[in-house]
């Protein structure tokens, strides 16, 4: 390497094949300020997300008690405390269908990703696609996609026929960031082979490069670099982990033929998924190679380990605590996945570049589909905001306005980042009205 810049990164042979590692924003890249690129003088790209939750909220139990700067977040979101400042949260606005089929869990997502209820396949891109347009065409990948339920349920699509597939695997993620290349984001067969790749670490294959590179920085930037390599390396670890197969018990008379530890609908096991999913899209995102992530918590079907309840079937079938005066498990699967969230801010906001994170320069998109799901309510719709687009947003907002449509917020957002639109949505939905006091 006869210079180092942003573009350089680390490649290697796996197998036969390419692997490459991203460098993330290093003090060399930065100015004195650590906010903008040295080279340039642009500001550090933008990056957006999504985080989409299926049956809403409890009633009662999010909506802050006063709108403006400087609210308490409620009970069912004290769990995102450490990010109020982050936030804004945006209430008493619905869903339009104007006496069309209610497909419940389907038509509330549409609204809030596509701005409309599509007919047949004639449905538009997501708000992520969208911005993906934008700030996403010059990355590795133009968006990654994951679900918690392990399975391939996403709320991102390019068109109505054309969605983009989540991954429900942390290794199989792992595998497309920094594994064998990979030239299709979206190809909905993709079957990498984990083993292999979670078998030795990535960072083995680039050991000469890596040490020049090394070399070559100063004090901070060698930390900060040991720092991102460490931390890739204990995500490597805990995925190889998780592919071993257990030991048996001596204890136990047949414990019949071990299984691998696969990507599931429980609770427990998204928890450590999440926390993967986490790890990997700020490294993704720190060495370059995507700039607008979507996460999909597919609460239809999410549930306990032992339990033939699901979280929709509680919605449904748990009776109101008289004394409490809510849905007491729905409560519960509801905190569980703000929980997730948060840890999901946490790791965004853990990866360090110039004086910031990249938390600082995102905008997050929390979703879902219907307010209260025990009665498929499209009013009062819950919807949130964290992060400012590196300055481009207002934050720590409570944002009220009575049944006015709730694709206000997806208007805001986009045009927050970029995107030449005047209004967004369709029919009842349609609206082009920006939500003017967030923007800075």
């Amino acid at each position: 390497m006869s210079k180092l810049d942003r573009r350089t990164v680390l490649r290697g042979a796996m197998g036969g094949t390419a692997v490459t590692v991203g460098l993330p924003f290093l003090d060399c890249f930065l100015n004195e300020n650590g906010t903008a690129l040295a080279a340039t003088g642009q500001q550090l790209p933008t990056v957006f997300g999504t985080w989409f939750q299926h049956l809403g909220l409890n009633p009662g139990m999010w909506v802050p008690k006063t709108v403006g700067p400087g609210y308490e977040n409620n009970i069912q979101l004290k769990v995102l405390d450490p990010f109020r400042d982050r936030m804004n949260i945006f209430s008493g606005m619905r869903y339009f269908i104007e006496g069309r089929p209610l497909e419940t869990h389907v038509t509330g997502v549409q609204i809030v990703t596509t701005g409309g209820i599509p007919t047949g396949t004639n449905g538009k891109p997501s708000i992520d696609s969208k911005v993906a347009e934008i700030i996403g065409r010059n990355t590795r990948f133009r968006s990654l996609e994951v679900a918690l339920s392990g399975a391939r349920a996403s709320a991102s699509q390019r068109s109505g026929t054309a969605r983009n597939p989540s991954e429900g695997s942390p290794a199989a993620l792992y595998a497309r960031i920094f594994g064998p290349e990979f030239k299709d984001p979206n190809a909905g067969e993709f079957t990498p082979d984990v083993h292999t790749v979670a078998r030795k670490s990535v960072l083995s294959y680039v050991t000469e490069q890596r040490a020049s590179v090394m070399s070559r920085l100063g004090t901070s930037d060698r930390a900060r670099l040991d720092e991102y390599y460490s931390a890739l390396r204990e995500i490597e670890q805990q995925i190889a982990l998780e592919l071993e197969k257990p030991a048996p018990l001596a204890a136990c008379k047949n414990p019949g033929t071990p299984t691998e530890v696969a990507p599931s609908a429980v609770l427990e096991d998204a928890a450590v998924n999440a926390k993967l999913f986490a790890g990997l899209f700020a490294h993704a995102i720190a060495c370059g190679q995507t700039r607008v992530f979507n996460v999909m918590v597919d609460a239809l079907n999410l549930r306990h380990r032992g339990s033939s309840q699901n979280w929709h079937m509680a919605t449904h079938e748990e009776a109101v605590d008289e004394k409490l005066g809510y849905q007491k498990d729905v409560f519960a699967f509801n905190t569980w996945s703000n929980a997730q969230f948060g840890e999901f801010l946490t790791a965004l906001n853990s990866m360090k570049e110039g004086d910031g994170t990249i938390l600082d320069r995102s905008l997050i998109l929390w979703m879902t589909d219907h307010s209260d799901a025990r009665t498929h309510s499209l009013e009062n719709i819950p919807l949130m905001t964290v992060g400012n687009a590196g300055g481009r947003l207002k934050t720590g907002i409570h944002f009220s306005s009575p049944g006015e449509p709730a694709t206000r917020v997806g208007l805001t957002v986009q045009q927050a980042l970029g995107v030449p639109i005047n209004s967004w949505g369709e029919r009842g939905n349609e609206t082009n009205k920006t939500i003017t006091e967030v923007i800075a």
